[in-house]
This record gives C-alpha cells, sequence and structure tokens, in this order.
C-alpha cells in the first residue's frame, strides 16, 4: 500500500511554515529507533542501505515528497534517484528533500513554475557549536557584518547561513552543474518577515555569474531552521 504511513513517522506536520505559489510543502517527524525491518517493504519504497538513522532519515524524507506530490498532481509518486543519491522527479516536476535531527521536509512545485528549489532544515547550533563553525561558512565579510552580536544572536545567524547557502547549492547546482562552497556565496541580509538575500562570489555559468543576487525565506520554529531558495521559471521564449 504506497499511503502506508509506518508508526515511527508522523505526517504531515501543521501548519507548513513557508510558501511558495503553486508549490506543495509537507513536513514530518520522526523517530529512527522506531523504524521496523519492513517499513520499507509495506510503504512500496525501495530500502536504502546504512545505519537506522540514515534509514529513518531517507524513508521520512521520502514519505513526505510522496505527499507533496499526491497534494501537487494526484498521485502518491515517490522520486527515485541517482547514482549521486540526487532525487529523480517524475516530468514536470521539481523538487528538493530535506532531513535532520528527527525532522523531515520535501517540496515539489511544476517546472512551469520554477526552474530551482533549494530546501534545507537545521537544527539551531549551540552559541559553542556555532563559534567553532563560523570560520568555514561565514566569509570574511560576513564576519564582519556580525561583529558585536552577542553569543546566541551569532550562533543564529551562523544557523540561518549554513542553511540558506545549503538551499541554494541544491536551488543551484541542477541547473550549473558545478560544485561550489560556502565562501563561493554570501548573505547580504534579511528582514522582518524572514526573507533573505543572497549573492554570488564566483561565476558559475554564463546565466549565474558573480553577483548574481537570489532571494530565500527561512522559517525558525521548536529549535529547527527551515529555509528556502526559488528560482522562477524563465518566460516562455527566453
Amino acid at each position: 500500500m504506497t499511503s502506508h504511513i509506518p508508526p515511527f513517522c508522523q505526517l504531515p506536520l501543521e501548519p507548513a511554515p513557508l510558501q511558495l505559489p503553486g508549490a506543495r510543502l509537507v513536513r514530518a517527524s520522526f523517530d529512527p529507533a522506531r523504524l521496523a525491518a519492513e517499513d520499507f517493504q509495506r510503504c512500496a519504497i525501495e530500502p536504502v542501505r546504512g545505519v537506522a538513522k540514515r534509514q529513518g532519515e531517507y524513508l521520512a524524507g521520502r514519505l513526505c515528497a510522496r505527499e507533496a506530490l499526491r497534494q501537487l498532481c494526484g498521485q502518491a509518486l515517490v522520486p527515485g534517484r541517482d547514482e549521486d543519491g540526487v532525487p529523480i522527479w517524475p516530468a514536470g516536476v521539481i523538487g528538493s528533500i530535506t532531513h535532520g535531527a528527527g525532522q523531515a521536509a520535501a517540496m515539489v512545485a511544476s517546472r512551469q513554475d520554477w526552474q530551482g528549489l533549494g530546501l534545507d532544515l537545521e537544527k539551531q547550533l549551540s552559541a559553542e557549536r556555532a563559534a567553532k563553525l563560523a570560520g568555514e561558512i561565514l566569509t570574511p565579510a560576513e564576519l564582519q557584518r556580525a561583529e558585536g552580536l552577542d553569543p546566541q544572536a551569532f550562533a543564529r545567524l551562523v544557523t540561518l547561513t549554513f542553511s540558506l547557502k545549503e538551499s541554494l547549492f541544491k536551488a543551484l547546482y541542477p541547473l550549473v552543474l558545478q560544485r561550489f562552497y560556502f565562501h563561493d556565496a554570501e548573505l547580504l541580509g534579511r528582514d522582518d518577515e524572514d526573507h533573505a538575500e543572497l549573492r554570488l562570489l564566483i561565476d558559475l555559468s554564463a546565466d549565474w555569474t558573480a553577483g548574481a543576487k537570489l532571494n530565500g525565506q527561512f522559517a525558525e520554529f521548536d529549535g529547527y531552521l527551515l529555509s528556502l531558495v526559488a528560482i522562477a521559471a524563465k518566460p516562455a521564449g527566453l
């Protein structure tokens, strides 16, 4: 039964913390310790190798994607995956899956509306962890702009910057097929409505050059941060 939801996974969670026109976002919570050996078979989802944590993350993410596709297309489809583990979406659909620390989420939309989607879920970093990772995630300019923040505010900023850059990579990589890293983009700012602006610092393709700006959005809830970078489809004929 493709509609089966195993007890280890609670789906969907409401309300959806981010909104994108024409897209469907589904979240779930899960407990890998409650994952049963037969859960993949009962869900009609191809199993993945790994420890219980990895298996639980994968299955919860696919269950979110299945429900999101059901809402979008009317069919409870499950995305496959290529040799690198990247999701393979049905024709005409674009999507993104994320999971971490007992939560998972997936967003899907029509390729007629969006050419790139990147969704990322993170547990909020502790002040100590953020201080250790900041130099790997933030550019020198970002670090300079963060001077004077108290440790907790700085930790939130590092978490946000990390998550938005992960979402940026997920949205752009399928379009440019070139890997890039945390210091290859910067967070320019954010507003009171949880929207953010990012800027590329390197050339990735003819369409995506240094200086190109992209918008993102994010939501903070229950100690988590969910971020999204969405790239609108090009108008017909361009």
